[in-house]
Parts: structure tokens; C-alpha cells; sequence
């Protein structure tokens, strides 16, 4: 049986990269895109911003205090979008195999693909220079023998790297390497396996998996393996993916909100875009659910609701939500508010029975092929009107893809 062959892309600063390329007064320059609404933070930065110390997540101010030059740019989701779908459409000239991992990352099984295009290095440079040519973009890639290394590759030389495990390698380069550094390890599992002594993957690796089992459940055998740099998950390209199993939205509002009235108003428009999405791939939810995060940040509840038959108008929903809504006492104003249907079904949606129900069908179909040709919310329910605020998501969902259920339309 051959090797796999697998390889990370990863576009470098790329809503930066992006907001520099379509404006050349932005190249060379510290920049800072953020997020549209009042309340925002760095959602990314150029690499000039980075060697003064502007760093991802961070508040504007905090950015302007880490670099007094930095320039602050209001993303425009549409033209990430656009990019990548193109850059994606570039990397499945040379595989089939190709899995969008988020909108600025895939990977590619390319054990296919050598006796077409030579070794696993000519793929990448042609890649590479067929980015930067048609975009101007650079982007880090890694090749490795699974996903889990092949990611770790890409991060070791950053902007514009290249980097390959070979097989034979491994073991030396989990000994130096760093459990945070391996993707699926966060904070709290990092400071977890530090109390047990474990720092790098080779101490990982070497752990009694026994205990690791015992103290993490399932997980502890995957790190186990982690460990040892062993991955055997498949590069699973979007149409052959797992049907979705909900459909959502959350948003984080402008300024903290007790209003009833202006709390309704958003999620009206929460259950718009839901219902939108969910229309346009043929599913429908018999179970909704809203999430509530307080202004406190820290206190927030999930409640749903199970009904009797599956929805997927954006009225429906709504009344769903707000009926949930109604059974709580609020305890503080909110921050976030977030809709979604889940316990979905595919396609053979029942049809409408009663003159009523046929008429909400009939007008519901009618705004979606007006904002199908002239934008999301080119037609929309009159409460929206009643202030000029942005409608839509205001970030990429990381589950986004660029075709099907999963590729979100936002603002």
C-alpha cells in the first residue's frame, strides 16, 4: 500500500493579505481588519502589524497602543469569500481530493496526483506561484504523511514557507515539538497535560495511554496517538462530507441590549438568515434552539424547542425562538444572540395544506428570489426597516465552505 501524500495550504494574513492587494496604498503598511459592528476586535493583521505587536483578538485600542500607525479596515467578507473559492478552485486542478478546512486553509491528498505532476514539492510550488501570480497572496504549505503533521508543517515556516516531514523524520520532530503546537490541543487540555509533566508530543507519545484514557475518556487514546504523530482520518472533499446536522446563526450586537422590542427585532433577523440558508438547500428543522450570552460575557444559556412537524420559514422559526424566549426571566442585558435548527430533515419537505399556510410558501419564495438577484435583505419583513444598522453575520462561521449548506452569505 503507498504512503499518503497530504498537504496543508495555508493563505498567510489573508483578510489582510486581501483588504492590501485591493487597495495598493494598504501594501507595506500595518493594518488591522475588524469586524463591522461598533463592538469588534482584530479579527486578523498584516505582517507588518505583527512585528509591532498587533496580534489577533486583540481590542482596537490595544492595537493602537501596540502600534500607533496601525491602520484600521473594516473587513468585507465578500471579497475573502470570493478569493478563496477561487484559490480552492486553483488547488482542485491538481487533486480531487481537496478538504476546505476554513476559509483560509484546505487539504489536499495529492498520493494520486505524482505521476501527473511530479514530486509533492513541484505541486506546492506551482501552487504557490499560481497564487501569488493571479492574487498576489502568499501562503505556507506543509507535506506530510497525514493531516495532523501536514498542518504542523505549514505552521513552522510562516509567511510564504515550505516544509516537509518525511516519514522517516517524525519521530525527531515530535521530540522538539511542543504540545500546544499540535492543532486540536487548546489551552485547557494544554494546561491539563502539563500538570501530568507532558510538554512535548514525544512525552505525549510516550505516556502510558492507559492513564491518558482514564483521565480524558476517548480523547486520551487520540492523544496518545497525537503523541506519535499518527493520523489515519481521511481528506474528505465537501460532496462526499457528513449531511450537516444544523443550521445557525449567531451574532454579536452592537452595544449590549434589554429592549424587548429591539431583542425581537434581531431575532427576526437571525431567523431570516436561518431560514434562508435552510431553504435554498432543502432542509428544514423540527427542533430550534436559542442561545442567550449575557453582557457579562461569562453567563450565557442554551434552550430548544422540539415540534411536531419540520420548518424551515423564517416565520416559523422566529415564533419558535421568541416562544422560547418568553420562558425566561432575563437577568442582564444581552451581547449575543444566536439561532439555530437542528434535528434536520433533507429534502420532502410536507407541502402546505391550508390556503394560509400556501400563501406564507408563495410570499416566503418570492423574497428569496428577490434577494437571490439583488442581495440578502434586498426584501425583508418591515420591523428590519426601523433603523439603518448592518443586517446579516458580521463573521465567517469556521465550519464555512465554499459550496453547499455551509457557505454562509455574509456582510
Amino acid at each position: 500500500m503507498n504512503r499518503r501524500i497530504i498537504m496543508h495550504l495555508d493563505q498567510n494574513a489573508f483578510f489582510a493579505s486581501v483588504e492590501q492587494q485591493a487597495n495598493p496604498e494598504l501594501r507595506g503598511k500595518p493594518i488591522a481588519v475588524v469586524g463591522a459592528g461598533h463592538r469588534t476586535v482584530i479579527t486578523t493583521c498584516s505582517y507588518e502589524a505583527r512585528a509591532r505587536g498587533v496580534k489577533t483578538g486583540m481590542a482596537i485600542w490595544e492595537g493602537k497602543r501596540s502600534c500607533p500607525e496601525l491602520i484600521i479596515v473594516t473587513g468585507d467578507n465578500s471579497k475573502y469569500i470570493h478569493t478563496s473559492t477561487q484559490v480552492v478552485a486553483i488547488m482542485r486542478e491538481y487533486t480531487s481530493l481537496v478538504e476546505v478546512f476554513s476559509i483560509d486553509e484546505a487539504f489536499l491528498d495529492i498520493t494520486g496526483s505524482l505521476a501527473l505532476f511530479g514530486s509533492a514539492e513541484n505541486i506546492a510550488y506551482q501552487l504557490k506561484a499560481r497564487i501569488r501570480h493571479r492574487f498576489g497572496l502568499t501562503c505556507s504549505i506543509g507535506i506530510a504523511p497525514n493531516k495532523l503533521l501536514a498542518k504542523l508543517a505549514s505552521e513552522m515556516k510562516k509567511p510564504d514557507g515550505l516544509t516537509s516531514i518525511p516519514p522517516d523524520e517524525i519521530s525527531a520532530v515530535m521530540e522538539r515539538t511542543a504540545i500546544e503546537d499540535l492543532c486540536g490541543v487548546g489551552r485547557k487540555m494544554q494546561r491539563n497535560l502539563n500538570l501530568l509533566g507532558i510538554r512535548t508530543c514525544g512525552e505525549l507519545g510516550r505516556y502510558p495511554e492507559a492513564v491518558l484514557k482514564r483521565k480524558f475518556g476517548v480523547v486520551g487514546e487520540q492523544l496518545h496517538y497525537m503523541g506519535r504523530g499518527i493520523d489515519n482520518s481521511p481528506v474528505v472533499p465537501d460532496e462526499k462530507a457528513a449531511p450537516v446536522k444544523s443550521v445557525g446563526h449567531s451574532m454579536t450586537l452592537p452595544r449590549d441590549v434589554d429592549s424587548r422590542e429591539e431583542i425581537i427585532r434581531y431575532l427576526l433577523q437571525l431567523s431570516e438568515m436561518v431560514g434562508r440558508r435552510a431553504r435554498r438547500y432543502g432542509v428544514s428543522g423540527k427542533t430550534v434552539e436559542l442561545h442567550v450570552r449575557y453582557a457579562d460575557f461569562d453567563t450565557s444559556f442554551n434552550r430548544q424547542r422540539t415540534l411536531h412537524d419540520h420548518i424551515s420559514l423564517s416565520d416559523d422559526i422566529f415564533r419558535t425562538a421568541l416562544s422560547i424566549l418568553d420562558t425566561e426571566l432575563l437577568a442582564q442585558p444581552i451581547r449575543l444572540l444566536g439561532v439555530r435548527i437542528t434535528n434536520l430533515l433533507h429534502g420532502n419537505e410536507q407541502l402546505p395544506l391550508f390556503p394560509r399556510d400556501k400563501q406564507k410558501r408563495l410570499v416566503t419564495e418570492a423574497m428569496d428570489a428577490a434577494n437571490t438577484r439583488f442581495g440578502e435583505f434586498s426584501v425583508t419583513f418591515g420591523s428590519l426597516l426601523a433603523k439603518d444598522e448592518a443586517k446579516g453575520s458580521f463573521v465567517i462561521s469556521p465550519a464555512w465552505r465554499p459550496e453547499g449548506i455551509r457557505n454562509v452569505t455574509v456582510k
